[in-house]
């Protein structure tokens, strides 16, 4: 299923997509529990939607992982197209975002340990005279 072909009050949606942006999380109280909310955009090649992630949805999912919504459910909210897990779908995280690990040397890299075009060598040598 794609993006594109989703309708409101719409069940049984089986779509994998790409999550490309993720707003604040909100806070909520029902019934006396505590509970989390936010929605994200997903994207696939045909269009775009908001999804709504509840609670350890919302710390299982961060932009740039492919997910897959099983069994899923599209509301409307103000005229836009919301699409959720509902009460029975399952949302699964199928491809993780790449997150760069900073290196030893990323981050203990110093001023004098860089390598500086020869100009900049006598700049360095004349502070340390000055110094």
């Amino acid at each position: 299923m794609e993006i594109k072909d989703l309708q409101a009050r719409q069940g049984q949606v089986d779509l994998i997509a790409a999550v490309v942006s993720k707003a604040e999380v909100r806070t909520f109280n029902k019934f006396g529990k505590d509970g989390r909310v936010c929605n994200a955009k997903l994207k696939d090649d045909s269009g775009e939607v908001t999804l709504t992630l509840w609670n350890e949805q919302v710390d299982n999912v961060n932009v740039g992982d492919k997910i897959h919504i099983i069994n899923g459910w599209v509301g409307e909210w103000q005229g836009e197209k919301q699409l959720s897990t509902g009460k029975f779908g399952q949302l699964e995280v199928v491809g993780k975002a790449e997150v760069k690990e900073e290196t030893k040397e990323d981050v203990n890299v110093t001023k004098d340990e860089k390598e500086l075009p020869a100009e900049d060598e006598d700049v360095i040598k004349d502070e340390e005279e000055i110094v």
